[in-house]
């Protein structure tokens, strides 16, 4: 790599750290090619990353970034999975480790929270953005019909006085 090449990769790596919902630093060595491209298939299916790095740009990358104290993570043959949304990529690295032994989760970060290995676990276990969405969608519509239920009560209750009222003065 020349100069030029480092810098765009510098600047590269700049725009991934600070666009990524979440950044996770992970140990490959031993991974086969197919591993790893069945792996990135599955971060590009929930909209993440898989990407090797150089360590040396990885920490000029991280110099004055708001996760900067993850740089010392960048240690042996790392790549980092990142993705906009703080949930995707912790957990598909996650679950992948747990079946292929030879990916070694290092830690990450996720703005200027700095996590390690089990940070991470505990971070993929947290319910995704769509999950999120819908449990909020589904509260409101409960509450809502909640609402007109109890609107209605006394208007209904008013209407079975007065069909009460009818029948005994009809009989």
């Amino acid at each position: 790599m020349d100069r030029t090449q480092k810098e765009a990769s510098v600047e590269e790596l700049k725009s991934i750290f600070a666009g990524s919902g979440s950044v996770v630093m992970t140990q490959y060595s031993g991974m086969t090619v197919a591993e790893m491209t069945n792996l990135r298939i599955k971060l590009r299916e929930v909209g993440g990353t898989f990407k090797v790095v150089r360590n040396r740009l990885a920490k000029i990358a991280l110099q004055g970034q708001p996760g900067e104290g993850a740089a010392d993570l960048f240690t042996g043959p790392v790549a980092v999975a990142y993705s906009e949304d703080f949930v995707s990529a912790p957990k598909v690295v996650v679950d992948y480790a747990k079946a292929n032994e030879k990916l070694i989760i290092l830690g990450g970060f996720m703005e200027e929270n700095v996590f390690d290995a089990a940070g991470i676990a505990a971070l993929s276990k947290m319910p995704s953005r769509e999950e999120l969405i819908g449990t909020i969608a589904a509260r409101l519509t409960g509450q809502a019909s909640q609402v007109v239920q109890r609107l209605m009560a006394p208007g209904q209750g008013l209407a079975g006085a007065v069909e009460a009222i009818r029948e005994q003065a009809a009989a």
